[in-house]
């Protein structure tokens, strides 16, 4: 090889080298910058109201929600933990995992009714949705706490001290409270299923319009939209 052909060799493989590095950097600073600014997300901590249960996932409130929000200029990620069945304890000790690998800006909580439902003692499932908050909070996530009421079959007692847990609770902890999420639909026998439990497909937007008018103020659009964007750089 001549000693000129030799140094082209050189000068190319110095090129390559270089260019090689410029690809690396470029990705790593591009995903450094998505890693930075996150789209906001929306942690759902249900038990079956909010899995769909008896439906197809896309007719439950929370697939409609999905589409309200892009409707409306809000691009937010919607992450929807719930499981049919679940029970304060057991969101409570999923909830830990949740907030580390989600990071949510808001987390609403629909727990307790199968607590109800099974005659927990108020006050355990009290603490149980408390400790909820307090970790979501402590994660830096605005909480909306769904409230929720049990059939009058379990005592006038009991079934107004559950009722008034989650106002309660609201007031202790500084939250925002849905009242009650099935409010116009529970005694509605043709919007629940056969179980008398659940709400039919027909019902779910209702139970969206039910939580919106709560969860809405603490969207940001702002940041949602700018979020939603590639961020674009100069030299």
């Amino acid at each position: 090889m001549s000693k000129t052909s030799y140094w082209r060799l050189q000068h190319f493989r110095v090129c390559v080298v270089i260019l090689v590095g410029l690809v690396i950097y470029a990705g790593s600073t591009h995903s450094s910058l998505y890693a930075a600014d996150p789209q906001p997300k929306i942690l759902i901590l249900g038990d079956s109201l909010s899995a769909a249960y008896g439906l197809e996932q896309h007719q439950g409130w929370v697939s409609l929600l999905r589409q309200r929000l892009i409707d409306q200029g809000y691009a937010y990620t919607v992450i929807n933990a719930a499981i049919s069945g679940e029970t304060t304890q057991g969101g409570l000790t999923r909830l830990p995992q949740l907030l580390k690998e989600h990071q949510p800006e808001i987390v609403l909580i629909e727990l307790g009714g199968n607590d109800g439902l099974r005659g927990q003692p108020i006050p355990n499932t009290k603490a149980n949705l408390a400790q909820m908050i307090e970790l979501a909070q402590a994660s830096g996530a605005q909480v909306v706490l769904g409230g929720m009421m049990i059939p009058p079959n379990y005592g006038p007692r009991y079934t107004q001290m559950f009722s008034q847990m989650y106002p309660d609770l609201g007031e202790e902890h500084n939250v925002a409270v849905i009242p009650f999420i099935l409010q116009g639909i529970a005694d509605q026998p043709n919007l629940m299923q056969a179980d008398q439990i659940h709400p039919t497909a027909q019902a779910q937007p209702m139970l969206l319009d039910n939580i919106w008018p709560v969860l809405m103020p603490l969207l940001n659009k702002d940041r949602s939209q700018a979020l939603s964007t590639p961020l674009i750089h100069a030299a």
